[in-house]
């Protein structure tokens, strides 16, 4: 298992979330070298899936992040090529369940223990206290390793 301290993709999604970014970009971008997207269509492409896709507080960011990562290295894109698609969709849930063993859920509410499932569109100020009470940081630097181990155990094509 990678040490996600360690872990230069974690590092950059870390950076990426701490300059502003929401956890999805945060992890997206943390690859960007690896893939063909200028920054600005990157972060614009990710920027609906923060706060477990615009704070409804489901999917975390920072997983639709690796998956969005994960489609753009080794995703499909022929329709009705089944055993892509399957083998694509065996990946997702592989990069999820490693996700889930390290955290308890993949859902952004339960990692952020909320009970109301949707929050006011207005993202919270990143402040000293939103830092102190937020694991995000964490969270976006372990999915972006967990991304990392997976390409170094499944050479790109």
């Amino acid at each position: 298992m990678i040490d996600f301290e360690k872990s230069k993709y974690g590092e950059a999604a870390e950076e990426n979330f701490r300059k502003g970014y929401n956890c999805a970009q945060a992890v997206f971008l943390a690859f960007q070298d690896l893939y063909e997207m200028d920054e600005i269509t990157a972060a614009k492409l990710s920027s609906s899936f923060g706060g477990g896709m615009g704070r409804l507080r489901e999917v975390c960011g920072a997983v639709s992040g690796m998956f969005m990562a994960a489609g753009m290295l080794y995703g499909y894109d022929t329709p009705g090529a089944h055993t892509s698609k399957t083998e694509h969709y065996q990946r997702i849930q592989e990069l999820a369940k490693a996700y889930e063993v390290e955290n308890g859920s993949i859902v952004c509410r339960e990692l952020l223990g909320l009970e109301q499932k949707r929050q006011e569109p207005e993202p919270e100020k990143r402040t000293k206290e939103y830092y102190k009470k937020r694991p995000c940081p964490k969270l976006v630097r372990m999915a972006a390793a967990i991304m990392e181990e997976y390409i170094t155990e499944n050479p790109l094509p």
